[in-house]
């Protein structure tokens, strides 16, 4: 085991801004912190890093206990979301900067930094200053410069979010093919759900500073531990159901609501891809007006309007519906393939050593 959090809490003047946070990382994962804006995720990441100590709980690194041991001598390497290299030195003094302070002999300095200049794409530009790169060349340069010591843990902390978005995707592809050449175990701190699903192995997912759900990117999307994360983690359709008669009812549309009382609420969930529309009108239960196409590229994102003024969302790809012959304002039957029953944004995922998380079930097919 690489990393390992037990039952950590940080508080800055009375605040709480971690709440008994426990997790562990195996060596080589590539682990995305997600959640959004003031969570406690990058307050995580400094207390793994040393930058931050813990008010309460313990850090552990490859099984060793960190709490007392100075961030110098963790052997992690951490990259800024601003960069932070140093305006006047070039491109081989930024990444030759910590060899030189860890007193590596120049020979072995060059070695390293020929091989990373290598690796990273960065050849050539050994001589140039930091101002004379693009953005996405510094972002290399100061992974580089992280990684040139050979720490046992790779910490960045919103590694692309000052570049712009074409970059953002580039780097993105690249940070994986790096992670799986050097197998380094990495943690990066990110607010952008999409990057977080696409890069890492697995996701943990902070908010409130309470951890919500850690999974695999397939987990944490198809089985929320709540309807924050469901709402967070890509679009959910959420309704408010009442249950009548074994069915849980919202306008036109019904679940399958076995074994429980009537009058019960029932929060259901469903993703887009779970609704399932046709142009005949016979080929499904429920009917609807097709309100508003929006195109998203490959894919068009579609909202139906059921007489009763609920909004369904789906989506499909533009052959298909060119194919079917749809258009805004045109009557469709649709329906819900897949649905899950959501628990609340209060019911947080406990500590991993005090319970096995169950996601909540998933039900319906073809109601």
């Amino acid at each position: 085991m690489s990393i390992e959090l037990r039952n950590v809490s940080k508080a800055f003047g009375g605040v709480s801004a971690v709440n008994n946070v426990s997790f562990s990382i195996q060596d080589g994962e590539l682990i995305a912190l997600l959640g959004p804006s003031g969570g406690g995720k990058t307050t995580v990441l400094r207390m793994i890093a040393g930058l931050e100590m813990p008010s309460s709980g313990d850090v552990f690194i490859r099984g060793q206990r960190m709490n007392d041991i100075s961030v110098q001598q963790r052997n992690i390497g951490f990259v800024f979301q601003n960069y932070a290299l140093f305006k006047n030195m070039t491109v081989f003094k930024n990444i030759a900067f910590g060899l030189k302070i860890k007193k590596w002999k120049r020979q072995e300095i060059q070695e390293r930094i020929t091989e990373l200049l290598e690796l990273f794409g960065l050849q050539g530009l050994e001589n140039r200053y930091p101002h004379q790169l693009s953005g996405g060349q510094r972002q290399r340069v100061a992974i580089a410069r992280a990684l040139a010591p050979k720490p046992s843990v790779l910490l960045l902390d919103e590694p692309f979010g000052a570049v712009d978005a074409k970059i953002r995707q580039e780097l993105r592809e690249w940070l994986v093919t790096l992670h799986h050449e050097l197998n380094v175990t990495t943690v990066f701190v990110t607010h952008d759900q999409e990057e977080a699903l696409e890069v890492s192995d697995r996701i943990v997912i902070i908010s409130g500073g309470r951890l919500v759900q850690i999974g695999t990117p397939r987990e944490v999307y198809d089985q929320p531990a709540n309807e924050f994360v469901a709402r967070f983690i890509g679009v959910m359709n959420v309704l408010e159901t009442e249950v009548r008669e074994g069915l849980a009812r919202v306008g036109e549309l019904e679940f399958p609501a076995p074994d429980q009382p009537n009058g019960q609420k029932m929060r259901i969930g469903f993703r887009p891809y779970a609704v399932q529309v046709s142009s005949d009108l016979t080929a499904f239960r429920y009917h609807a007006v097709l309100r508003r196409t929006f195109f998203l590229g490959v894919l068009l994102r579609l909202e139906l309007e059921l007489p009763s003024g609920l909004i369904v969302r789906t989506r499909m790809t533009k052959e298909e519906y060119s194919v079917q012959g749809l258009e805004d304002g045109k009557e469709v039957s649709f329906q819900i393939r897949q649905f899950r029953v959501l628990a609340t944004e209060t019911a947080t995922l406990l500590p991993e050593s005090d319970v096995e998380y169950q996601p909540p079930p998933v039900l319906g097919e073809n109601i």
